[in-house]
């Protein structure tokens, strides 16, 4: 299972495969072995292990924008896997889709969450994170849950390395009333949030519990934009994810998140509520 991008007990973290991931896969294999080169001395020239080699030639992994350049210097330069790795796709979610998605958080200079289910993943604090883990199905181990707080503690250094970049998040009041792992736990959580909130980059409006129209119904949503302008969208659902860039696709999610913006609590009046909440627990 996939939940803000962590793999659960029953997910391989791998993308399902697909025809045209088997079928770059094969086509990487069949070049390497005409150059005579093993997986292993492959992966020392391209700077890949040769478990990813594998991985890659099986279709079990995307290759990235690293690996498909590197490739191609080392198989020749005739410009096939460039072409070819332009048509891959993978079959819907797992994982593998919020890797690529995590990359691209790395350098964006916008990045905006809607979320209805739990606070985000990047403002959540380690109590309350913690108590998702555990209330996971089929149960974590220890060294799971461990290593989903470290990979989630990591990711959320973006906040702090990424000064430049414009923030902006939405979350649902019922989330925090809701109480996550009890009212301590959440008044964690809302001291967190109007914390983070206090960064002149980050934007957080609470959408109010009672609200007669709402634009925010297809679910959660994440939007991002590269510092070369494109514009990625990232729509998570249990056991599956999906990466998009078709801009039509993203042209209809940032008109459903800038009305979101205005039927939201304006950021005053979202601190405001934050801190009667905190109050009242």
């Amino acid at each position: 299972m996939v939940v803000d991008g962590r793999v659960g007990a029953g997910g391989s973290g791998e993308p399902e495969s697909s025809d045209s991931l088997r079928t770059f896969g094969a086509v990487v294999q069949a070049l390497r072995e005409f150059h005579g080169l093993s997986r292993e001395e492959f992966g020392n020239l391209v700077g890949f292990s040769k478990h990813t080699v594998a991985s890659v030639e099986l279709g079990r992994r995307m290759p990235d924008v690293d690996f498909v350049e590197a490739a191609e210097a080392v198989l020749g330069n005739t410009g096939a896997l460039r072409k070819a790795a332009v048509h891959l796709v993978r079959q819907v979610g797992l994982a593998a889709w919020f890797r690529e998605w995590a990359r691209l958080e790395k350098t964006a200079i916008t990045l905006y969450t809607y979320e209805c289910r739990m606070i985000p993943g990047l403002l959540q604090t380690e109590a309350y994170a913690r108590q998702l883990f555990i209330d996971e199905l089929p149960p974590l181990t220890d060294e799971q849950i461990e290593a989903n707080w470290a990979a989630r503690a990591e990711r959320q250094t973006l906040l702090s390395e990424q000064p430049n970049t414009a923030f902006g998040f939405i979350i649902e009041e019922h989330v925090l009333l809701r109480q996550t792992g009890g009212p301590e736990v959440t008044r964690g959580a809302i001291d967190q949030l109007l914390k983070i909130g206090d960064l002149r980059n980050v934007e957080i409006q609470i959408m109010p519990l009672i609200r007669r129209s709402h634009a925010g119904l297809h679910g959660p949503m994440q939007l991002l934009e590269t510092p070369k302008h494109k514009w990625f969208a990232y729509m998570e659902a249990p056991e599956s994810g999906q990466l998009a860039s078709d801009p039509k696709a993203i042209s209809v999610l940032q008109r459903r998140y800038a009305r979101m913006r205005s039927q939201a609590l304006t950021i005053e009046d979202s601190t405001s509520l934050l801190q009667r909440m905190r109050g009242d627990l």
